[in-house]
Formats: C-alpha cells, sequence, structure tokens
C-alpha cells in the first residue's frame, strides 16, 4: 500500500498498518523538532525551560518509538490514538508499556532463542526462497521490544525534573521542573516552579519538594489552584513565578475531535489541497506571578503564603506555510485569539 493510500475513518482511531505507524511518527517526531526550534527562535521560553522541554520531548519520543516496535507485526493489538483534543496515543498506552517491561523476563522466556529465529530466517529466505511468516516477523519484534526498550526512558504519568540553581536572581534562585501526561486530556503538560527558600536548606528539603510535586501537580488544573496546593504544602518554600505548558492538541490526520484546525486539515487532505503529512501543533502557555505575601496562622505557627497574579493564557499555533494561508482563508477568527501570527515551520516530507 503506498502512504497516499492511508485511510483513516472518522469512526476509528487505531492506527491499522505498518504505514499508518510510520506517517504517525514521522509527523510527532517532526513535530518535536520544530517545536525546540520555534520556542527557541521566538523567544517564548527561555533558555533553561528550552532545555528541559527538550528533555521531556526526547522521552515522549523514545516512548513512542517504542510503541511502533511493539505494534509493528502484532496482528491482534493495535495503538489507539486518543478520541478527545489530544492527537496524542492514548494514556493507556504508555501504561501498558510500563506493565509490559515489569513482566519482561517472562515475555523474553515465551520467545525462541534469537540464534535459532535468525538461523531460521536465512534458511526461508536463502534455502526455500520463500517469505518470512507474519508469526515469524511478530516474534522478531518482539524480542527487538523487549531486549531494547529501556524502562527508564519511559514517558510516565508524572515525570520529575531535578532542582537546578539560577545565577544571579536573587528573588528566585532555584527552578524545579517536572511533566505529567494528563489521563483526562490525554496529552502532556510541561510545568516550573521558580522559587526561593525560608530558613532551610535546598538538600534537606529536596525529597520534601518532589513528594509534594508527585501528590498535587501530576494532573492539569487551574495554576491559582496549584500555586496555593503546592505553597500551603511547602512552608518553607516561597514560589515566586509558576509557568505551565500544554503541548497538543496535535491536529493531524489522525486526530478524530472536532477541534477547528484539526477539520480544516481533514478538509484540504480529503481535498487535496493539503500533503497527507500536514500538521498543526497548538501549544499553550499558563504563567503566574507573585506580587507579594500574606500571613497566616499564629504567632508560633505562621505561613507565608503568596499573592497571584495570573496572566491571560498564551495559545501558539505551529504548521506549515499552506496551512497557514488555508488558516487564514477558512477560519481567520481562530487566528485572532493567538497570542501572535501562526508560527511557520518547515513542512513534513514522506
Amino acid at each position: 500500500m503506498s502512504i497516499n493510500q492511508i485511510v483513516t475513518p472518522l469512526d476509528s482511531a487505531v492506527l491499522e498498518t505498518k504505514e499508518q505507524y510510520t506517517v504517525y511518527f514521522k509527523i510527532v517526531s517532526h513535530a518535536f523538532e520544530s517545536l525546540m526550534k520555534s520556542i527557541t527562535e521566538n523567544d517564548i521560553c527561555n533558555a533553561l525551560e528550552v532545555s528541559f522541554i527538550k528533555q521531556y520531548c526526547e522521552l515522549l519520543s523514545y516512548s513512542l518509538e517504542s510503541f511502533r516496535v511493539k505494534y509493528l507485526y502484532d496482528e491482534e493489538e493495535k495503538m489507539k490514538i486518543d478520541l478527545t483534543e489530544s492527537g496524542f496515543p492514548n494514556y493507556l498506552e504508555f501504561r501498558y508499556l510500563i506493565n509490559d517491561l515489569e513482566l519482561k523476563k517472562e515475555h523474553i522466556s515465551r520467545l525462541p532463542d534469537p540464534k535459532d529465529l535468525k538461523a531460521e530466517f536465512l534458511e526461508t529466505l536463502l534455502k526455500d526462497k520463500q517469505a518470512v511468516s507474519r508469526r515469524k516477523l511478530e516474534q522478531a519484534a518482539s524480542i527487538v521490544y523487549y531486549n531494547s526498550v529501556e524502562r527508564n526512558y519511559i514517558f510516565r504519568k508524572f515525570v520529575q525534573g531535578k532542582i537546578i540553581t539560577i545565577k544571579n536572581n536573587p528573588d528566585a534562585p532555584y527552578l524545579v521542573s517536572w511533566s505529567f501526561y494528563d489521563v483526562s486530556y490525554n496529552r502532556p503538560f510541561i510545568c516550573f516552579m521558580y522559587f526561593d527558600l525560608h530558613k532551610t536548606d535546598l538538600q534537606e528539603y529536596t525529597q520534601k519538594i518532589y513528594e509534594v510535586l508527585e501528590n498535587v501537580a501530576d494532573r492539569n488544573m487551574n495554576l491559582d489552584n496549584l500555586a496555593y496546593a503546592i505553597d500551603k504544602r511547602l512552608p518553607r518554600v516561597l514560589p515566586k513565578k509558576f509557568r505551565k505548558i500544554d503541548m497538543g492538541p496535535l491536529h493531524n490526520v489522525f486526530a478524530k475531535d472536532e477541534l477547528t484546525i484539526t477539520h480544516v486539515i481533514l478538509e484540504g487532505i480529503v481535498n487535496k489541497v493539503l500533503d497527507l503529512s500536514s500538521y498543526a501543533l497548538s501549544i499553550t502557555i499558563d504563567d503566574l506571578l507573585s506580587t507579594g505575601k500574606i500571613t497566616e496562622g499564629s504567632f508560633f505557627n505562621k505561613q507565608h503564603l503568596q499573592i497571584w497574579e495570573s496572566h491571560k493564557s498564551k495559545k501558539y499555533v505551529l504548521c506549515p506555510h499552506r496551512l497557514i494561508q488555508l488558516l487564514y482563508d477558512r477560519v481567520p477568527d481562530e487566528i485572532n485569539k493567538l497570542a501572535q501570527e501562526p508560527i511557520e515551520i518547515p513542512a513534513l516530507k514522506l
């Protein structure tokens, strides 16, 4: 089947063929690469934030490549793209991946020895002049999958970044980042907290910070609520700024949502105005800044809580030039909602 013959019916969100997998993973990989370049060139994030975003995107890319190997020759199970406003794999796919690796030894014990399988491949291809059976190809893919995928590199529901010290920034000398895959939205989010410490040492309080973040900041929520929850549970942390980046939706031929940009892309592909590989990545950035503090509690049990000033959400869209033209032509009102004009990225060539 040629790439241009790929069919993705609107009532299905399952990648059925190897060609569909190939196209999907190329789209996601290209989107992450373009994102890193665009947020740097357009000063959307600072250098420290970009370095962390790159690491989280690498974990996501590694996980997606693991999916590709896992489902390459699997006749029974197929990877599912989320039906909500996502364009990314359903969170359960990541959960299944981790479960597989926890039972890695058990799965490998059921597979043939790689040397025996390789010898059988050579005999079938060179001696018998026949194609290798689908079952043997599936076994080979499983061997590669279980022996090459590292559990530590898989993007999990919550991924903790290390706390770093920022030079020449006395108001907020520390920065911590974390990322999570929200199970309701089925897409990744990346968060940053700039902060100072009150009467404590960073080494003594680091583990406490990590524990609180994993317990209260592992899902998408209003930044005001997030800031209050962290501020309340970490009395020795003085947060100064929060930033949350919503990494999606990813609008593409495999997305099944009702979003305007997604439908412009689907209609453009159907009408042969856009290539099958056309996509757009929407990202939304929310910022929350401290403007002062208030004191709660008694004289012997005081706690300083921050007063927050929220900023309007900034939404950006990254897409190729041809799609930008189509968006201006078809849905100009959507463009007016953006923080700036659509950011042009190179078109993906399949």
